[in-house]
């Protein structure tokens, strides 16, 4: 059966969230690599409604703008001073008629802004609430024509909750008690509301106007409206949701890490279930937008946030994070903490690897112990082993990058590139000074600092010879345990402190005034 579009869908995300302690709108924590409100607009999104809008208040142009960064097309409705839930859906209604008017003014049709048909609202902070219980609410809800359809769970502890009150007999829905409003039997209910609705559109704009503040929190209550279309013989019915997860929210941060916790629980647990290895789902975190293939393999301890993508028979971990970094096929990624890379098939990473945005390494490469990177394109079969720093480079295909390496890409003012070719041998304990090029087949010697290009084939050194001073420590050092062990070795015979001195008074005079 197809899914009914409704009219317009509405997220609630004008509240503060006072209990989270916190500079950040409750709506823009994050869990699983999106924000709870991200979460409720790609669910609501998922059902293509003809519009959808978000209602702010609180923090207002920070939720506007990630509303839209999440959504380019959300419309943003903004709450006055009047508080509830009822005046949030009624700001909103206003927006929507508003662009229902525009829209078939620019069509050439008359201004009516009234909209018909479903409307779901539901709130920004219910955040592993998925697309899929929304269309069953939402075809439910236009399968039997009801006037309101809400979505409810049964939880152990219902302190805090709206309760779900129906008619003994009957059991149809009569009305939703928030928890202060409630007596002594309607607090032993169980049953609660989800803040998750679907309206008759017409039904909802009638209501609305009829709605008061006479409650204990002095808010107009969008549960009301239930009452009233109920009162003037609509159908209200309730569909319960056996898994209360869906609807949870979190108040504080340490319901918050519970709902994290949970949310990642079961996204580990949809992977494994899809093919992928998950060594230590206890330690392992993902991301809802992290896509990886069957029969790769997480090692224990790893995070795989953002956009990450992990391809067949790669193994990632142990001690691994990766944030929006594409890794290839059979690739190895081990203690490493990447962002806005590329590792490509085969390729070997790690241990204690530190890849910045901006690096791609190509198939069958290597970026090995105590490597940064940035900026810089690796290319296939080409290695940086150990203990160096490319940064602002290319680097060509067969190439090696001896230890202790830097591409000294800044002078204080202005980065620049420097580029090696294919089946290059770049020496140890070099330093690169960009802008420079290597050409295909050239070395450079051990220690040197390549300011210069070096032509293909060429060697590239610029090391001075070596100068050794003799008797230097026993002139300058006398007395130290580097002097006695010199001297030892210099005269086998000679052990005590007053030998040494005295020798090295004949080692200074044999050196001559010039050494000194």
């Amino acid at each position: 059966m197809t899914t009914p579009r409704p009219a317009a869908v509405v997220v609630l995300a004008a509240g503060e969230g006072t209990r989270m302690r916190s500079a950040t709108p409750k709506v823009l924590h994050t869990l699983a690599g999106r924000t709870m409100l991200g979460h409720a607009l790609v669910a609501a999104r998922s059902l293509e409604p003809e519009l959808l809008a978000v209602v702010v208040r609180h923090e207002r142009d920070r939720v506007a703008a990630h509303a839209l960064e999440v959504d380019p097309h959300v419309l943003v409705a903004d709450q006055d001073d009047v508080p509830g839930t009822g005046r949030a859906v009624q700001c909103a209604l206003g927006t929507l008629e508003a662009a229902t008017r525009a829209r078939a003014v620019a069509a050439g049709g008359d201004d009516g802004g009234a909209l018909d048909g479903p409307m779901v609202v539901l709130a920004g902070d219910i955040p592993m609430l998925d697309g899929g219980t929304l269309a069953e609410l939402l075809a439910a809800h236009v399968a039997d024509g009801n006037a309101v359809t809400v979505l409810t769970t049964e939880v152990e502890d219902a302190t805090g909750y709206g309760r779900v009150v129906r008619d003994p007999a009957t059991g149809e829905v009569t009305g939703i008690v928030e928890h202060k409003d409630a007596d002594d039997a309607q607090r032993e209910i169980r049953e609660i509301n989800s803040s998750v609705y679907v309206f008759d559109g017409a039904v909802l704009r009638g209501a609305l106007g009829r709605l008061g503040r006479d409650n204990a929190q002095g808010e107009v209550y969008l549960t009301d409206v239930l009452a009233i279309a109920r009162t003037d013989g609509g159908a209200v019915r309730a569909v319960r949701v056996d898994d209360p997860w869906l609807v949870e929210g979190a108040n504080d941060r340490a319901q918050m890490s519970v709902l994290r916790a949970e949310m990642n629980r079961r996204i580990v647990h949809e992977w494994m279930v899809s093919g992928v290895t998950v060594v230590d789902p206890a330690t392992t975190w993902i991301d809802v937008e992290v896509e990886l293939e069957p029969d790769a393999t997480v090692l224990p301890g790893t995070q795989l946030l953002g956009r990450t993508t992990v391809a067949r028979d790669a193994v990632v971990g142990p001690d691994t994070t990766l944030t929006d970094v594409q890794v290839g096929a059979g690739a190895q990624v081990v203690r490493t903490h990447g962002s806005s890379a590329v590792i490509g098939a085969g390729a070997v990473v790690g241990p204690f690897s530190f890849l910045r945005p901006g690096t791609e390494l190509g198939e069958d490469g290597k970026i090995g112990a105590y490597v940064e990177t940035k900026n810089a394109t690796i290319g296939a079969h080409s290695k940086v082993p150990h203990l160096s720093y490319v940064g602002d480079a290319t680097i060509g295909e067969h190439s090696n990058v001896g230890a202790g390496t830097i591409f000294v890409n800044y002078d204080g003012v202005a980065k620049s590139r420097s580029t090696v070719g294919d089946h290059v041998r770049i020496g140890s304990d070099n330093a690169i000074v960009a802008p420079v090029r290597i050409g295909d087949g050239a070395y450079t010697g051990a220690g040197s600092v390549i300011r210069q290009d070096v032509p293909p084939g060429s060697l590239g050194i610029n090391t001075a010879p070596q100068r050794t001073i003799d008797g230097w420590v026993l002139r300058r050092r006398e007395g130290t345990p580097s002097a006695q062990a010199a001297a030892a070795a210099l005269r086998p015979d000679v052990d005590d402190d007053a030998a040494l001195s005295a020798q090295a008074r004949a080692e200074r005079a044999r050196a001559g005034r010039d050494h000194d």
